[in-house]
């Protein structure tokens, strides 16, 4: 219908008052020109106003390429949009002519069933086709969505991640963090000296090398007319008048000539001229002044290392102290590097001569310290290697600790264990053993300290409940007598609310093996008395145990005045007061 128009637009005559394009000019006026080219083209070939049209086409693929034309930056992208534009235009129409000729078959094909299944499979075909592009167009959508992120991620604000990025709250916090790191910069900046004056003061160390390197050679001179002096004050000393005094002066001499001073004698010289020459008096007060000046420049110049190097090799250990350790546990030190505390103890370490031992509250503190950052590594090697002065309170943070961090808690009880020993606290040794699983190294060692009470035992007892600690309490080992009495212990345990269970399990263990296991248990605990198994029996009968009270009870009663078990005398003590 259109091909009228479109023969005519293609071959109007020159007569046609077209307006001409701008070629050149500002790029509004260029662009001015092309909007009253397309309105001009348009009313002229009475393009319609709305919809499809090939007119519409054809117009603005002129006007598209009057705009490649002017462009030269982008003229290749162009060029390529146009023909992808064309080619959808092209695909466009074959369709239309594809759909208009299966139309005009399906027309004259009415009376033929076989084209109209051929239709149908072709749609079928098609739907498939299109089911499959929108496939590949879901992912080819994820695909860019996945580099969108990518590229969003090169604006991400370093040391944040996405969500910090976005949050109002963590920006907050991060840049009042490196406001802070700012304020850090600008202060240790202050404290800097300009180029001029480090420039001066090394023509001044300079000057200072050269002087030192003239007194070292002088000293040199002097030290070998020491040793000559030396040896020819020795040889006068041993001057028996034999020799006549000229002949005497001329061999020494001639030593003199034929020897030389070796490096062991420089040594000597120098040990026997500057031994233990330290600061006296006045002296000694300005060097300290001038050594606590340097140290507070380098602490207020945030030098925390240098400064806990400083101090930990003071004279007479002026800084090796609670007030020095108080000053670096008050400051912080930049992100990401070792606390300014932590710098301070390990000079401290550093500098411990061989043999002494950080006293009691700074390794109280050093292990608090070394434990807050999880540096368990340096508590292990102060303590193993004796550098720290143990203490209870030392091996109660260890303990703590341990309970608090399960995942090290085997070294801090073990280490614990070691300062309690170390202070004779035995029954805190007993029970870090048993906290660690060594039970029957616990049972032992309680054994064998003579100082351990009753209470001490049950102490550790009830702090660490356990069947099998408590039988090997109430059992003799290696010929020694048990470490507590079995009626003793089981009436003390079942007056507590909270240990009743533990004392239950025990008879039932007893109970388990054989009524006669528990008479001889009790015929052989010499330390109790009627009255403890009497309350043994009543309390379990309270607790509805009325089995284990008469077991008890038959036990008791069954003895005569003449049947003893024990194998001592005092044995017999419990049997006569059965019938008393």
């Amino acid at each position: 219908m259109c091909e009228p128009k479109i023969s005519s637009y293609l071959g109007r005559n020159e007569g046609h008052a077209t307006p001409d394009v701008l070629i050149a000019g500002s790029d509004e006026s260029f662009f001015q020109s092309l909007f009253e080219f397309i309105k001009h083209e348009k009313q002229y070939l009475q393009c319609p106003p709305e919809g499809p049209d090939e007119l519409h086409y054809i117009i603005y693929r002129s006007v598209f390429n009057k705009v490649i034309r002017r462009a030269t930056a982008y003229k290749r992208l162009l060029l390529t949009i146009k023909g992808e534009y064309d080619d959808v235009i092209r695909e466009l129409q074959r369709r239309e002519d594809e759909a208009m000729e299966a139309q005009r078959n399906l027309v004259a094909s009415t009376s033929h069933p076989k084209s109209l299944i051929t239709c149908q499979r072709r749609a079928a075909q098609l739907r498939d086709k299109l089911s499959v592009l929108q496939r590949e167009t879901a992912e080819l959508q994820k695909e860019i969505k996945r580099h969108k992120s990518r590229q969003e991620q090169d604006i991400w604000i370093p040391g944040l991640t996405v969500a910090q990025s976005e949050d109002s709250g963590s920006l907050d916090r991060h840049l009042k963090h490196l406001e802070a790191q700012k304020a850090a910069l600008l202060d240790r900046k202050s404290n800097c000296v300009p180029v001029e004056v480090k420039a001066e003061l090394d023509v001044k160390l300079q000057a200072s090398e050269q002087h030192g390197e003239q007194l070292r050679t002088e000293n040199d001179k002097l030290k070998i007319l020491f040793m000559r002096l030396r040896f020819v004050f020795e040889r006068l000393s041993s001057w028996g008048q034999q020799v006549p005094l000229e002949e005497l002066l001329s061999s020494t001499v001639e030593n003199f000539t034929q020897s030389s001073i070796t490096g062991d004698d420089d040594s000597s010289i120098e040990v026997e001229l500057f031994e233990d020459e330290e600061p006296r008096g006045v002296d000694e007060s300005k060097h300290l002044t001038e050594y606590l000046d340097r140290f507070v420049e380098l602490f207020d110049s945030a030098q925390y290392e240098e400064a806990a190097l400083h101090a930990a090799r003071s004279p007479r250990g002026v800084l090796r102290n609670l007030d020095t350790m108080n000053m670096f546990k008050g400051v912080s030190g930049p992100p990401r590097s070792v606390p300014p505390l932590l710098l301070y103890f390990q000079a401290l370490l550093l500098t411990l001569p061989s043999g002494d031992k950080l006293s009691a509250p700074l390794a109280k503190e050093l292990v608090l310290c070394a434990l807050q950052h999880g540096d368990t590594q340096l508590v292990n090697h102060t303590v193993t290697h004796n550098k720290l002065t143990c203490s209870e309170d030392l091996g109660d943070i260890l303990s703590e600790h341990a309970q608090k961090n399960p995942r090290v808690a085997d070294l801090c009880l073990a280490l614990a264990t070691d300062a309690y020993k170390a202070c004779r606290l035995n029954k805190k040794t007993a029970l870090s053993m048993c906290k660690r699983g060594l039970v029957h190294s616990a049972a032992e060692f309680m054994n064998n300290c003579k100082d351990l009470t009753t209470e001490d035992c049950l102490w550790v007892l009830y702090q660490s409940p356990s069947v099998s600690l408590l039988q090997l309490l109430i059992e003799s080992q290696q010929g020694q007598a048990a470490i507590l009495s079995v009626g003793v212990v089981l009436s003390t345990l079942l007056a507590d609310p909270q240990q009743q269970e533990l004392a239950l399990q025990l008879l039932d263990s007893f109970v388990s093996r054989g009524q006669g296991i528990l008479e001889e248990v009790i015929l052989e605990d010499s330390k109790s008395l009627l009255d403890d198994w009497t309350d043994v029996a009543s309390t379990c009968s309270e607790l509805n145990r009325a089995d284990l009270s008469q077991v008890i009870l038959s036990i008791l009663l069954d003895q005569s005045g003449t049947r003893v078990l024990s194998p001592d005398l005092e044995g017999a003590g419990l049997v006569e007061h059965v019938f008393l």
